[in-house]
């Protein structure tokens, strides 16, 4: 591979910092100056400053407050697609989906081992969304929602449903099948205005700004590997 994309896959720095340090020549491979288009195998000893790197990726964990517009893909060609957006060093990968239509909290990391731990079904993570649908509902829309409702011929899973005003509701589900939420509401005559999503298991979008970016806390970290069975220090 390319020594710049040597930096960027160890999360080391963006390809641009990468150039700017081989060009002013404070980068070497095994000991030989590099210089901009030079080429790394697994086996070269690549320094920078003089100090040798250690190869293998650091585990990135962070949530995201994606804005309406943004889409949630690693297509890097996809206009305003979520891995450009959030311009992160790290090969990074949004854990779930969140439709472009739709605002709130993502997760994205680099660790390949924790996606399906989060997302299957049987596990029964919670998701919270605040929605807002085209005009007012009664009890009824709210027990059947609650009660779950039948999309593409398959029952959604029971979930908590709760009143916010009289276009607006809070619900937390456990599963997360596509346009989940927006295709219960169509099946019971509404049509949702905004989604937002505020809450992945224990991860708040609290204190987290439109289009803000921060890595999970120690504290986050985990509590997340707590609920998912895995060792402490694997968060490190």
């Amino acid at each position: 591979m390319r020594i710049n994309k040597f930096f960027t896959e160890q999360g080391l720095c963006s390809r641009r910092e990468a150039d700017r340090l081989i060009a002013e020549g404070r980068v070497t491979i095994n000991g030989q100056v590099a210089k901009l288009g030079d080429q790394v195998s697994p086996q070269d000893l690549v320094a920078r400053d003089g100090v040798v790197l250690q190869r293998g990726n650091r585990l990135v964990y962070l949530k995201y407050h994606k804005p309406v517009g943004v889409t949630t893909t690693t297509e890097l060609h996809v206009r305003r697609n979520i891995i450009a957006e959030i311009g992160h060093t790290a090969r990074i990968f949004p854990i779930g989906r969140l439709d472009k239509d739709s605002s709130g909290l993502i997760l994205l990391t680099n660790d390949g081992d924790i996606v399906n731990e989060i997302l299957r079904v049987e596990h029964g993570h919670e998701r919270e969304y605040r929605v807002e649908v085209d005009r007012e509902f009664d009890e009824t829309f709210l027990v059947r929602m609650a009660q779950g409702v039948t999309i593409l011929g398959v029952p959604t899973r029971p979930c908590t449903v709760a009143r916010l005003g009289p276009l607006r509701f809070r619900i937390i589900l456990t599963e997360g099948r596509n346009r989940q939420i927006r295709r219960m509401c169509h099946a019971l005559g509404y049509r949702v205005m905004s989604l937002h999503r505020v809450r992945i298991m224990h991860i708040t979008i609290d204190g987290l700004h439109v289009g803000q970016w921060v890595d999970l806390t120690h504290d986050e970290r985990r509590r997340l590997f707590q609920a998912l069975g895995r060792p402490a220090d694997s968060s490190m």
